[in-house]
């Protein structure tokens, strides 16, 4: 890749990034970067997309990424915004809130996964009223990132356990009125979030025996991804880097992302952003 290229992409070039890489890096900013660059990939969005949104240059936003742009705080706002974050989270430390919040971060800080995870079932029996979804087992959702496989083993788990196959894709499009990626485009990432809550809450209040291919940003809204966790027997279908993107090239998809110069790295980045999340399903293949 040369100089140009480099520069069109929104990075810095050949020449700019020698010369910062001589210079120290500040480890406030390195970590600054760290989280931007972990929050745009559980969001599943490019830099393009997070930078024209932040109104920022992609370079000012890839430069603050790479932990070498010292961004004004107004900046900074601009850019939670386009991550959908509060800028304490961006900051490093959203649990400043209340003293409630400091008193709760204490007693779970230095706690086990396992542990943080008993945690959260329970504050979520306790806030539910005590109330336990007894129809959870029935209602499978494959979690994944696109490629995973969920359209292809969705039916044919559906159809061994007789029980309806629902694509939470089709369900937002057809409340929405318009495809998913017109949602994005028409309205914004924050619009498309709304109507993925709303299509999961009435396949939830519908059905109780189904078998559910959940989008594979679900994760990206906590509060989502705690309804179908509490409502939903999940399932991660798990696969390599390689066999996602094939699949979706295979698919014949050529969007932006899958013929990005960059595109396997991005993949990994998604993936990883995420992984700790599908982690959370009852069960993983």
């Amino acid at each position: 890749m040369n100089e140009q290229e480099e520069a069109g992409m929104g990075l810095p070039t050949t020449a700019t990034a020698t010369a910062v890489a001589e210079q120290p890096k500040n480890p406030v900013l390195v970590a600054l970067g760290e989280r931007v660059r972990n929050l745009r990939a559980q969001r599943g969005l490019t830099r393009k997309a997070v930078a024209l949104a932040a109104d920022v240059s992609e370079r000012h936003l890839a430069n603050l990424e790479y932990g070498t742009g010292n961004a004004s705080i107004l900046v900074l706002q601009q850019v939670a915004g386009a991550l959908h974050c509060s800028l304490a989270e961006l900051a490093g430390d959203f649990t400043t809130r209340s003293p409630e919040w400091l008193l709760i971060r204490e007693l779970l800080e230095h706690r086990s996964e396992p542990e943080l995870r008993r945690v959260r079932l329970a504050l979520h029996e306790m806030l539910s009223g005590g109330s336990n979804d007894t129809a959870r087992q029935g209602r499978i959702a494959l979690v994944g990132l696109r490629g995973a496989g969920k359209s292809t083993l969705g039916p044919l788990l559906a159809h061994t356990l007789d029980v309806p196959f629902i694509e939470l894709s089709r369900e937002i499009e057809s409340l929405a009125g318009c495809s998913v990626r017109e949602i994005h485009d028409l309205y914004g990432t924050t619009a498309y979030r709304r109507y993925e809550r709303r299509a999961l809450e009435e396949t939830i209040q519908i059905h109780s025996e189904v078998v559910i291919a959940t989008p594979g940003g679900i994760v990206s809204d906590p509060a989502t991804f705690n309804e179908l966790l509490a409502h939903c027997t999940t399932v991660w279908l798990r696969a390599a880097p390689e066999e996602h993107m094939g699949r979706v090239v295979a698919q014949g998809d050529m969007r932006p992302m899958a013929a990005s110069k960059e595109a396997m790295d991005d993949l990994k980045r998604i993936l990883d952003g995420r992984a700790a999340f599908y982690s959370k399903a009852d069960i993983t293949i």
